[in-house]
């Protein structure tokens, strides 16, 4: 079974990915260890082994490259970039995102739901709630985004109709049109999360307060996933004990032999 779905179309003319074709395996390997445990039969699925799931490095746009898309995209599309670039929201919190979980006073973003399939639904996961802080530039993004879907919409982001964006409509009429035209390599929207992240690290912000902001629930993933991106904290090039060296050891010359 394993065999036939990772010979499957997956996106473009790829087949599906390591990572879609083991969560496939693991919700039928829950299956049938629960009816194995059940019906007191041995479990088939014991000794599959996971697909070996190469290593994808992140590809988030620089801070100079986030400048560039915020002065070229539509109007219309401006502040959306500007929240998104600078929040670390998910596409579906962004595009689910309602004007009730804003809350200017305290200036806070709060995650309680996300858009999956065009259904509004539950976050990723417990810790993907969470309160996202917003930052002047974002504030005054959402302040302006405020005067132009409040009155129609339920949802920050939304259409002529008051429906939440599309992400097919807004990744291939907007986003990608918009990276070739920068001469930007393409890469997916998601990767403004990212963007977000190494823009935190980079500026110095504290990993634990990066963390909480991106739902993770704690920093491992954080390092594991951004660690080139951190100055000063996961340094391994040895220049702190150098420095700790230089200024408390002191090798004199040898002296001669008697």
């Amino acid at each position: 079974m394993r065999s036939k779905i990772a010979k499957l179309k997956g996106r473009g003319n790829k087949t599906l990915a390591p990572k879609t074709v083991n969560r496939i395996v693991q919700i039928h390997s829950q299956i049938m260890a629960e009816a194995a445990e059940r019906y007191h039969f041995s479990d088939p699925t014991e000794r599959i082994k996971r697909m070996r799931q190469p290593r994808v490095d992140i590809n988030p746009l620089s801070l100079e490259e986030a400048q560039l898309v915020i002065n070229n995209v539509r109007p219309d599309y401006r502040d959306y970039m500007i929240i998104r670039l600078f929040t670390g929201l998910r596409t579906g919190e962004l595009h689910g995102l309602q004007w009730k979980y804003i809350d200017f006073e305290r200036r806070q973003i709060l995650i309680r739901e996300t858009l999956v399939r065009g259904e509004i639904e539950y976050t990723k996961t417990d810790g993907s709630q969470r309160e996202v802080d917003i930052s002047g530039i974002v504030y005054e993004a959402l302040k302006r985004q405020e005067k132009t879907t409040r009155q129609r919409s339920d949802f920050v982001f939304c259409n002529r109709d008051g429906e939440p964006l599309d992400l097919n409509n807004v990744t291939n009429r907007i986003w990608y049109p918009l990276l070739d035209r920068l001469g930007l390599e393409r890469r997916r929207p998601y990767q403004t999360r990212h963007t977000a992240a190494t823009i935190w690290l980079g500026a110095g912000e504290n990993p634990e307060w990066v963390a909480r902001q991106l739902g993770h629930t704690n920093t491992e993933m954080l390092f594991k996933t951004y660690s080139r991106y951190i100055p000063n904290l996961t340094r391994t090039d040895g220049a702190a004990m150098d420095q700790l060296l230089a200024a408390n050891i002191t090798v004199s010359a040898p002296s001669k032999q008697l």
